[in-house]
This record gives C-alpha cells, sequence and structure tokens, in this order.
C-alpha cells in the first residue's frame, strides 16, 4: 500500500479519486484546509491533514507529503469567482505542490488542468476567465519544466453523470463533456502507469475503457 496525497482533498473529483486510490490497494491522504471535512472523508477512506493552500509555504506543503509516494494536484478555485484566487490557488498552490514534493523526495506528481489552456484567450474575454487560463497555463508550464515524473490531465467540461468507464485520452482532443467520476478513474490509472510519466494528456468523454487508453494514449 502506498500513501497518495491529494491536495484540494475536498474537491468533487479528490472524493471520488478517494474511493478510487482505496479500491486500487493505495491509501489516499487527503489534504484540506478545514476540520469540518474529517469525518465526510474518512468516511470514504481516506487520512485527512490539514493544509492551508493559500497561506502555507513550501515547507508545509512539504511536511503535509510526509510518508507519501505521490502527489495528486487536483485543487482550484474554479472558473468563477475571485481573479486573485486563480493566482493563490491555482498557480501558486501548484508551484508550492511542486516544490513541497521536491523537499519531501517525492518524484510522482498528477496535476489535473483543464483543456484548452494553451489556447489564445479571446480579446473579449471576463477577467475572471483571463486569470483562470493564465493560471493553469502557468501551472502547467511549471510542471512540465520541473525534475518531477509528472502527468498532467486536462479534462473537458467536467459533470457529475455517473461513471461510464470509457474515456477518450491524447494530447489533443475536441472539447466535451466528462464525468468527474471518469477524470477520477483516470488519475488513479496514471498514477500506476510509468508510461504516463511527462505525459500530458486531454480527457473527454469517449468509447475506449480506461486502461485501455491509459496504454495506448
Amino acid at each position: 500500500m502506498t500513501r497518495i496525497a491529494i491536495v484540494g482533498g475536498h474537491g468533487k473529483v479528490a472524493r471520488h479519486l478517494v474511493r478510487d486510490l482505496r479500491a486500487a490497494g493505495h491509501e489516499p491522504v487527503a489534504l484540506v484546509r478545514r476540520e469540518t471535512y474529517r469525518d465526510e472523508l474518512e468516511a470514504l477512506g481516506a487520512e485527512v491533514r490539514l493544509l492551508d493552500i493559500e497561506a502555507q509555504d513550501a515547507d508545509g506543503f512539504a511536511a503535509a507529503f510526509e510518508g507519501c509516494s505521490a502527489v495528486v494536484f487536483a485543487a482550484g478555485a474554479g472558473p468563477d469567482g475571485k481573479v486573485e484566487r486563480k493566482r493563490t490557488v491555482d498557480l501558486e498552490g501548484s508551484l508550492k505542490s511542486i516544490e513541497g514534493a521536491r523537499r519531501a523526495g517525492i518524484s510522482r506528481f498528477v496535476q489535473v488542468s483543464a483543456s484548452g489552456m494553451d489556447e489564445p484567450v479571446p480579446a473579449d474575454a471576463s477577467e475572471v476567465w483571463r486569470a483562470y487560463v493564465e493560471a493553469k497555463r502557468d501551472a502547467d508550464v511549471a510542471l512540465r519544466a520541473s525534475d518531477l515524473d509528472w502527468t498532467i490531465i486536462r479534462p473537458g467540461v467536467l459533470t457529475d453523470e455517473p461513471a461510464t468507464g470509457l474515456v477518450a485520452l491524447a494530447p489533443t482532443l475536441p472539447k466535451a463533456d466528462v464525468p468527474r467520476a471518469d477524470v477520477a478513474a483516470v488519475l488513479a490509472a496514471v498514477l500506476d502507469a510509468p508510461r504516463s510519466i511527462r505525459q500530458q494528456w486531454d480527457l473527454m468523454g469517449g468509447d475506449t475503457p480506461i486502461a485501455e487508453a491509459v496504454a495506448t494514449a
């Protein structure tokens, strides 16, 4: 059994991931900023540790990762809300996770991004959307430039539909819907797939079983 740290451990994808990692024989470690999430996450099978993404520095992240063999960065302020939190959560949270992993001696790092983040932002885009794209893009750039064994998964439009177990996975794909449950299943699968190291893949709903998609992307 290996411990997998999940930054943003109370998010919708993260909660699915906790179940999937537990089913695969791993010990998920959900990193959250609120103690009130503990009972819910422990009931799903996670170890819970407190981590305030915005307030703590890289050393705090490294301490939260103690004893883990991989990190999944699944945190995000979302495409709505305040401009400032796109920087402090989506970008700086990722940067501190990357550095925290290095300081903790962890090489395996999987990041949840979003499709289309390398495309030009339309001139009429809102300030919040522009900040979101720039934060996700720069976080991916930083991870690709690191010496970690990284994988970047870029889902399309997230839904709360039931898992299908069928996806499309490739370096670039037309944007489409994908259930959060299937995103989590792909994250769990790539953690155990050495061929996914240093790969960046778009993830959409599709017709290929997840294990096959990860093996052939």
